[in-house]
């Protein structure tokens, strides 16, 4: 039996790194008595595989793993019980929300997933600056964005992956920042993973002018099916009575 597991994380805990999270769960699952398989060889780990990493600082509404559970003990388990088992033992900031079974030729997280939308707080900007320049991002033919990797520059393109970016509205930042209140703009952006992953903040230093991220949110992962329609890991109207993507 394979599980997936949709969660979210929120709060201080979004201060920590990805790693730490993987370590999280494993000790959330060992302490839950979830009988997950284990790999073979000299150093045993659970067999558990996340979606995309999930940038340290940032929050998530959509957060995913999945979990395979050993076959001689998957008739102890039933997925409607899960989520909450696994929250009990989840430190706060991280809660398990939804789990279905998924086929176990279901494509994993890391191969599936196509774009992901962000909700992105920016500050030291009113919204008229930053809708100009959400405007020239969409108008324009490249989106440049020069960066260094394992010390050399690398300049790529981020257009192709961007697929929306709108503005909601003004917002106040609140007394979090250091010094009085700041204006600052709530936007929302559909960003591509493939062939990699772009992050707000490189989308932010893309813009012209350049945009000061404060707070960034995961709102969704999606998956585009082959006749280009989509939808998200764990559809919402989905029940766990039956396993995700069997035929």
């Amino acid at each position: 039996m394979r599980l997936r597991v949709e969660f979210t994380k929120f709060g201080k805990i979004r201060f920590t790194s990805h790693r730490d999270v993987a370590r999280m769960w494993e000790r959330a699952i060992r302490r839950a008595e979830l009988p997950i398989s284990y790999s073979e060889g000299f150093n045993p780990r659970p067999k558990m595989s996340f979606g995309l990493a999930l940038s340290t600082c940032h929050q998530s509404d959509a957060e995913y793993i999945d979990l395979e559970i050993d076959p001689q003990q998957a008739s102890t388990v039933a997925p409607d019980s899960v989520a909450d088992l696994l929250t009990q033992h989840l430190p706060d900031g991280l809660e398990a929300v939804r789990v279905v079974e998924i086929d176990r030729k279901t494509p994993s997280l890391q191969q599936a997933v196509t774009s992901c939308t962000w909700q992105i707080d920016v500050i030291d900007t009113d919204e008229e600056t930053a809708a100009a320049a959400v405007a020239r991002a969409l108008a324009a033919e490249e989106l440049i964005m020069r960066r260094q990797r394992k010390g050399k520059d690398v300049v790529d393109d981020l257009r192709p992956q961007l697929i929306n970016l709108e503005i909601i509205g003004p917002i106040i930042t609140g007394p979090d920042i250091s010094g009085p209140n700041e204006e600052g703009v709530r936007m929302v952006a559909e960003l591509g993973t493939k062939p990699r992953s772009v992050r707000p903040s490189e989308l932010l230093a893309a813009l012209e002018p350049p945009l000061t991220e404060w707070r960034v949110t995961r709102l969704n992962q999606w998956i585009t099916d082959d006749d280009g329609s989509r939808r998200e890991p764990i559809p919402r109207q989905l029940s766990s009575s039956a396993p995700l993507g069997a035929t």
